[in-house]
Order: C-alpha cells, then structure tokens, then sequence
C-alpha cells in the first residue's frame, strides 16, 4: 500500500491533498493537532474538518500530532516506513500579525517542525516525494520596488517590465528586503527543503503560493483573504481595508487546483525545486475589486472601514508566473476562475450560518 502523509491535514490546502491523494490510490495518514484554532480562536477550528475526513475518506487515519514534537513524529513514521510514498508538509504559522506577537513560537512551527519532518522523511523514507507549501512572502517586500502605477481600482506593474505579461518568476530576490517574521520563518524552512533536495538528493519541493483560498477556508481577519471577506459579506460583519487604498493586488489561487500540483510533482518529481504556485494572471485581483465582485455574488452591499497602516512587509502587488512548473509538468491547468472561487465560497459561508 502506498502511504501518503500529510501535515496539517484538516486545513484548506491539507484536506484537498487528503481528498486527492485518496483518489489517486494512496492511503492518508493525516497529522493536525487543530493548531489553527490556538493561532486564531475558536472560530478558524478545524476539528468539523477533521471529522469530515475521518467519516468520508476510506482507510483515512489521523494522528493529533503537533508537528514539533520529534518523538511523536518519529512513532507515526515507524508506523509507515518505506511504504510512505510521499510527505505533503501543509501545517504551519501563516499570519504576519501573529508571528510578530510570538516569534518563537512562529518559527518552531514553520522552520524547525520542517526540519524535524525533512529528518524524519530522510531516516524512514528517503525516496519519497516531500512537497513543501512554502509562500510568496520569502520574496519579502522586494516585490514593492517594482515599478508601479496607481489606476483607479488598482496597482499594477509598469507594462514595459519583464513581469508585466505574466507576473513574478522565482528569480525575484529574497536577500535586502522587509519579510516579515513569517516570512523569515518560512524562508529558512524553504531553503532547508531545498538544500535536501540538494546536498542529499532527496525529492524536495518548494511551492509558493500567493493566496490561497477554497470553501474549506476557515478565514479570520488575520489569515485567509478572500474567505474572510466573504464570511463578512454573508454575515453582515464589518470588513477592514487594511492599506494602501485597497488597491493592493493578489493573486488567488484554489486548493484544489494547488494539491493537483502537488499531484503532478509526486509522480514525477524534481529533487531540489521552486515553483511560484498563484492565480498569475488569469486570477487575480485587487482588494477593491475583490469588494465589488463579492457583492455581485453575494446580493448585497458590504460594510466596510478603511485602516490607513499597512501591514508591515505586505506586498503592494503580487502576481505569480507559472511558466515554470507550467513548463515541467504540461497539461496542469487551473480549474478555478475567481468568480467561481467566490460563488463556492459564499455557498459554503451560508451553510455554516444556518442553525
């Protein structure tokens, strides 16, 4: 039997690599301890996912495991051993604002609990494919000395820089710039996974995702864009505009699509890489305009205020180029438009609020 573990099982991107992963052959073992639910309240649990997985995905098992505790890893790997096929590491810390209210514990999350799995992976099963959701946040805020132009609902690059057609590639610097202590943290496990892939041959990933969404999204003000805007505009709550106009641009990309990466590069994997994982620009879109479609879905108008601060070491404009991984493994193509994103989103955020 080919194993398939997965890190932060019960999460959005987790649970869609749990279902796919099902699908396509392989037995899950799931590790999630609800670690949202401490980062972010009662209210981002994941535990109604955890049960979901456990009554609907057959040969499903989870381990309530926190990702760093070395021993209770090395019991749950001696289980598998060489039969683990692949390691999808989807658990982590993933808001700027926490991670500065506790660095420790933000780092220990994301880069030393990678470095335990990445050890783990080595010990037990060396030949399996360890994918990695890194973030377009180790590029820091180097992406704010693009050029850019202000137009009335957005920000958008210079059209005569090379990014203009199809967005940021992986050569954008990650040294002299703003990162954000999440974005260090990541960063150091990024690279981590890269030099194992490297100096030990290992078949590493690193995906860097801009935003990532999907009706699963248990979003909060402080992670999880366009679910969180959505929830505010199902329920009737306030939604802050943090910054730079609301003109600030991202790309959007769904779970699903991005465990169907995962997907391709664990059949076929390439020890060492980076991919840039986004919307690009297909799916993308500013904060304003992110307000004025949801309100289309949704049926009504939105209660908002603006807060003029930015975050800090938050990106004015981030587009992702996919030609890369487009180029590795072609025929991926993305399954979700925004519109599409939204409509399922809402549904789901309706669902939810009935009694």
């Amino acid at each position: 039997m080919d194993i398939a573990v997965v890190t932060g099982s019960a999460g959005l991107v987790g649970s869609a690599a749990v279902r796919l992963l099902s699908r396509n052959g392989f037995q899950v073992a799931g590790i999630d301890n609800d670690m949202r639910a401490f980062f972010f309240g009662p209210e981002a649990s994941t535990a109604w996912k955890r049960r979901e997985l456990e009554s609907t995905i057959p040969g499903y098992t989870h381990h309530a495991v926190d990702v760093r505790d070395r021993d209770a890893l090395d019991r749950v790997f001696s289980t598998y051993g060489r039969d683990v096929r692949c390691v999808v590491h989807t658990a982590g810390q993933p808001s700027h604002d926490w991670a500065a209210q506790e660095p420790e514990t933000d780092f220990d999350v994301n880069a030393r609990a990678t470095l335990l799995l990445l050890e783990q992976t080595r010990r037990h099963c060396p030949q399996a494919a360890f994918v990695f959701t890194s973030t377009s946040k180790v590029y820091g805020d180097a992406p704010n000395e693009l050029p850019l132009v202000e137009q009335e609902t957005r920000w958008e690059i210079d059209p005569t820089h090379r990014f203009s057609d199809h967005g940021i590639d992986e050569t954008m610097p990650v040294d002299q710039t703003k990162h954000s202590l999440l974005g260090a943290s990541k960063l150091a496990a990024d690279v981590m996974v890269q030099e194992y892939g490297r100096y030990f041959g290992m078949n590493t990933v690193c995906f860097r995702p801009g935003c990532i969404t999907g009706s699963d999204h248990a979003g909060t003000h402080l992670h999880g864009f366009l679910s969180y805007l959505v929830k505010c505009a199902v329920t009737g709550a306030e939604y802050p505009i943090v910054g730079y106009k609301g003109k600030q641009v991202r790309d959007n990309i769904h779970a699903d699509d991005l465990a169907c990466m995962f997907l391709r590069f664990i059949r076929r994997p390439r020890p060492g890489e980076v991919y840039n994982a986004g919307g690009g620009r297909r799916i993308h879109c500013s904060v304003r305009e992110a307000i004025d479609l949801t309100e289309q879905v949704v049926g009504r108008r939105m209660r908002t205020r603006y807060v003029e601060q930015n975050r800090n070491g938050d990106h004015i404009w981030y587009v992702s180029d996919m030609r890369r991984f487009e180029g590795h493994y072609p025929g991926w193509q993305h399954g979700y438009d925004l519109e599409r994103m939204l409509v399922e989103i809402s549904e789901a955020q309706r669902c939810r609020a009935l009694p």
